[in-house]
């Protein structure tokens, strides 16, 4: 029987699984702070993550509001990489599930979970995981569960779930609000009600960096939600991520309604826009020879954004490649500012020649990608950080990274005037913050490069006259058709039919 106050517990263990990367993630790098906190356990789930744009703090702050009694478990994000390793898995799994049986009557369960994530021996890392909690709940206790807008959903994962929600900004900038959504549909479920689902799962890929939901397809799909939610159906879209190779790979939607058939109704709605917007999937890329043209014509008062795509950190990339870094020293570019690199040696090699010290190394390149290879040149410190850099743009913001020991470099002997940013750990490179906190100002350069595939459009683009996408070599690599998948299920095309 249900507590007169509802009591949930919440959970949270999220990766974004490339598996065409290059380091997997174990145990080690859920506990550790990176782009996120590192992993919380019990209480300070919820006050270490209280007014972040996170799922479960956005559900704990929607829940406490709703009168319900929670039982913080544990939460823990890795940096997205390769396979998590199945020790990580299963530790987790299991912490999750001891603090579950150690926290008494329950009578729902909320999980802020990815939907991408792919360990060494479950594909399905998501399913795997509800599988698990499952066995031990039962087929009555309510799951619901929020996912990344980036999420390869299992026909497993929507049967296991009660409730799946889904974000629907690219950037991501309703990750609490896609929690905080969770609350009354657990509320409905608890009072005695009941929810249809429908699935469908597409049969096209859609390149990252063309999932960003301010145009098209994206801003088409998206629009099609809120008038199903005022028509009764809570419907959600997920665009899938493209480097996590399992059949599963690929768009999909989910929809919740009172009845089977206007879920069903609901469900076949979205695959038919997804169906009739497929050529609008393929955005182009510039090559570096092409963005290096771009940066050296005249000045347009803002600077041009060029996105490195490819070598994306939240996504599996190394943050080192130095494809785009090359072609620019190349043309002689004026007034460049690229970051972050992940080279933790280069950062040590700048702390050691202090600020206005002179140094070589063979920077990055180390990736594994084909063209891609260490940048040999001479560098001058301009300034030295301890790496905590606390976010100021909205998709983070509240938040602080851990970049540790870092380095504003310039580079010399080449003609060009490019300043880079080198880190120790990798992190996304999405967030003003993360030039400004060691004193460069992005809006004062012609032309700002940055290691990511659309997260950065909510710091940068405003202050940019242009954004461009350039396929320079990496690991998460954004041409479909170049993909070395072998479990992508057969009916599932990598291009635009």
């Amino acid at each position: 029987m249900m507590q007169a106050k509802p009591r949930i517990a919440i959970a949270g263990f999220q990766h974004e699984t490339n598996c065409f990367g290059t380091t997997k993630a174990g145990l080690a790098e859920f506990e550790m702070a990176d782009s996120w906190p590192a992993m919380l356990r019990g209480d300070a789930v919820i006050a270490e993550t209280r007014g972040m744009n996170l799922p479960i703090a956005g559900f704990a702050s929607a829940a406490e509001e709703a009168g319900m009694e929670l039982a913080p478990i544990l939460w823990c994000a890795a940096e997205p990489s390769a396979h998590v390793t199945d020790h990580a898995f299963d530790t987790i799994c299991g912490m999750i599930l001891d603090g579950l049986r150690a926290a008494g009557p329950l009578d729902g369960i909320f999980l802020d979970l990815h939907g991408a994530m792919v360990s060494e021996s479950h594909p399905d890392g998501e399913g795997e995981i509800l599988r698990r909690l499952r066995a031990w709940a039962g087929p009555e206790l309510p799951i619901a569960v929020s996912l990344d807008l980036h999420a390869n959903i299992s026909p497993a994962t929507v049967e296991l779930a009660d409730y799946i929600a889904i974000y629907r900004t690219y950037p991501h900038l309703d990750m609490g609000e896609t929690g905080a959504r969770c609350v009354p549909v657990l509320q409905h479920l608890l009072a005695g009600g009941t929810l249809h689902k429908a699935f469908r799962q597409m049969d096209y890929l859609i390149p990252l960096h063309a999932q960003y939901t301010s145009a098209a397809p994206g801003r088409e799909l998206y629009a099609v939600l809120p008038p199903l939610e005022q028509a009764g159906v809570l419907a959600d879209i997920a665009l899938g991520f493209t480097a996590a190779d399992f059949p599963d790979t690929r768009p999909s939607c989910v929809a919740y309604a009172r009845t089977a058939g206007a879920a069903a109704q609901a469900a076949d709605h979205i695959a038919g826009l997804f169906a009739r917007l497929e050529r609008q999937s393929s955005h182009p890329m510039l090559t570096p020879e092409q963005a290096a043209e771009l940066a050296c014509q005249p000045h347009r008062g803002k600077p041009v954004v060029l996105a490195d795509v490819q070598d994306n950190p939240g996504a599996g990339g190394t943050s080192d490649t130095t494809g785009l870094l090359a072609a620019l020293a190349r043309a002689g570019a004026q007034r460049v500012l690229m970051g972050l690199f992940h080279d933790p040696a280069a950062a040590a090699a700048a702390h050691e020649a202090g600020q206005g010290g002179k140094f070589r190394t063979a920077l990055g390149g180390r990736s594994g990608a084909a063209g891609d290879q260490p940048f040999d040149a001479e560098f001058q410190v301009l300034a030295l950080g301890d790496g905590r850099c606390r976010y100021t743009g909205e998709m983070y913001g509240g938040g602080v990274a851990a970049l540790g020991p870092t380095a504003a470099l310039r580079l010399l002997g080449t003609g060009a005037d490019i300043t880079l940013v080198v880190t120790s750990l990798r992190n996304q490179c999405l967030d003003l913050a993360h030039f400004t906190h060691i004193g460069l100002e992005p809006a004062e350069y012609r032309t700002v490069c940055v290691k990511s595939t659309a997260h950065f459009r909510a710091d940068f683009e405003p202050l940019a006259s242009a954004v461009h996408p350039v396929a320079a070599p990496g690991v998460f690599p954004c041409d479909l058709r170049t993909v070395p998948y072998r479990n992508l299920h057969p009916e599932v095309r990598t291009a635009p039919k």
